[in-house]
C-alpha cells in the first residue's frame, strides 16, 4: 500500500489539507504518517514544504474554529458528543478543563501533541469565553507548531529516502499498515476497557447492610429500581425512596439524577449485569457517584428491610407508594 508516495504525488497539499481536516474533526483517522511522508517528499523537491505546511495549518485551524464556535454556543453538549467514543468521557472531559484552567490558552499550543486534547481543548477555549481572536493567535501557533515537528521529521529522513528511494515504499507500506493497526488498536481498547470498567463497577458493589446503616444514619443515596414492569407484577414492592427508570429512559430522564450525592442501582440479575452496564451509561452523562447494590432486590428482601409498594397501572407506568 503504497500510500504516502503515490496518493500524495498525485493529490499532494489537497490530501494533506482533506487529511488534516477530517482528524481534526475528531474522527480517528491519523494524520500523522501523510504528514511525515510529506516531508519526506519535501526533501526529495517532489512536494512543496511551504504550500505543504499552509494547507495543514489551515485545515487544523478551519477545524478547530468549528469547535470553537461550536462549544461556545452549545456548551456540555458538544463534549458529550466528543467522548461519545470513550467509557470515561467525563474524565478526558475534566482532564482537558484542568488544564485549560492551569495554563489557559497556553494549552492550545501543545494541545495537538495530546490524543483526546487536541479535540477538546477548541471547543473548552469556546466555553470559557476566550475571544475569537486570542484563540486564533495561540491555536494557530500551536497547529503550526505541531504540523512543522512533523514535516520536520520526515524531512531530516529525506537523505536516506534520496540514496535508497525504494526506502518510501517501505515507509507507505508501513504507513498503511500503521493506519490499520491504529484503527483495529482502537476498537480493541475501547472493548477491553468495557470489560475493565464493568468488572471494577461489579468490585465497588454497595452492600444492603451498608445502604441500610446509610439510611439509619440520615444519608440520602439517590436509589434507582432498574427492573421491568413487568418483574414487578408478581411483587410490586421496592426500595424505600426507590425512583423506577428503565435503562432505556435514561437519556431523558437524567436531569432527575443528582451529580452531588451517592446514586445507587439494583435490579434483579444475580450478577448486577443491568446496573453495572446502566452504571456505565450514568458515567457517559456525567453522573459519577454510581454504585450498584450487591444482590438487588432480593438481597434486601432477604435480610428482612424495608420496602415501598409499587402500583402498577395498565398503562405500565410506575408509581412508587411509600409504606
Amino acid at each position: 500500500m503504497e500510500l504516502p508516495e503515490h496518493i500524495l504525488l498525485l493529490y499532494g497539499c489537497f490530501l494533506l489539507f482533506g487529511w488534516v481536516l477530517i482528524e481534526q474533526l475528531g474522527i480517528p483517522l491519523p494524520a500523522t504518517p501523510v504528514l511525515l511522508a510529506a516531508g519526506a517528499l519535501g526533501a526529495e523537491k517532489e512536494l512543496n514544504l511551504g504550500m505543504a505546511f499552509a494547507a495543514s495549518v489551515a485545515a487544523a485551524l478551519i477545524a478547530d474554529t468549528a469547535w470553537f464556535i461550536v462549544g461556545r454556543r452549545y456548551g456540555h453538549l458538544v463534549f458529550r458528543l466528543l467522548c461519545k467514543l470513550s467509557l470515561e468521557p467525563t474524565t478526558c472531559l475534566r482532564k482537558t478543563q484542568d488544564s485549560y484552567g492551569r495554563r489557559g490558552p497556553i494549552t492550545l499550543l501543545f494541545a495537538k501533541f495530546i490524543p483526546g486534547l487536541a479535540t477538546l481543548a477548541p471547543p473548552v477555549a469556546g466555553k470559557s469565553g476566550m475571544s475569537y481572536q486570542k484563540f486564533l493567535l495561540f491555536d494557530g501557533l500551536g497547529a503550526g507548531l505541531w504540523v512543522g515537528v512533523l514535516l520536520g521529521g520526515g524531512f531530516c529522513f529525506g537523505d536516506l529516502l534520496e540514496h535508497d528511494p525504494g526506502l518510501l515504499d517501505v515507509v507507505g507500506r508501513f504507513s498503511g499498515m500503521l493506519l490499520g493497526v491504529g484503527i483495529a488498536g482502537f476498537l480493541i481498547a475501547r472493548i477491553v476497557r468495557r470489560i475493565v470498567v464493568i468488572k471494577r463497577l461489579i468490585r465497588n458493589r454497595l452492600e444492603p447492610v451498608e445502604l441500610k446503616r446509610w439510611m439509619d444514619e440520615g444519608e440520602e443515596p439517590f436509589i434507582i429500581d432498574l427492573r421491568h414492569p413487568k418483574e414487578l407484577e408478581p411483587e410490586p414492592y421496592t426500595l424505600p425512596g426507590a425512583l423506577l427508570i428503565a435503562p432505556s429512559k435514561l437519556h431523558e430522564r437524567q436531569h432527575e439524577i443528582p451529580r452531588d450525592r451517592d446514586v445507587i442501582l439494583f435490579c434483579s440479575c444475580p450478577s448486577e449485569a443491568t446496573a453495572a452496564t446502566t452504571a456505565l451509561k450514568l458515567h457517559k452523562l456525567g453522573i459519577e457517584r454510581v454504585r450498584p447494590l450487591r444482590g438487588g432486590y432480593d438481597a434486601w428482601k432477604k435480610l428482612g428491610y424495608p420496602v415501598d409498594l409499587v402500583e402498577i397501572p395498565s398503562e405500565g407506568e410506575l408509581v412508587t407508594i411509600a409504606g
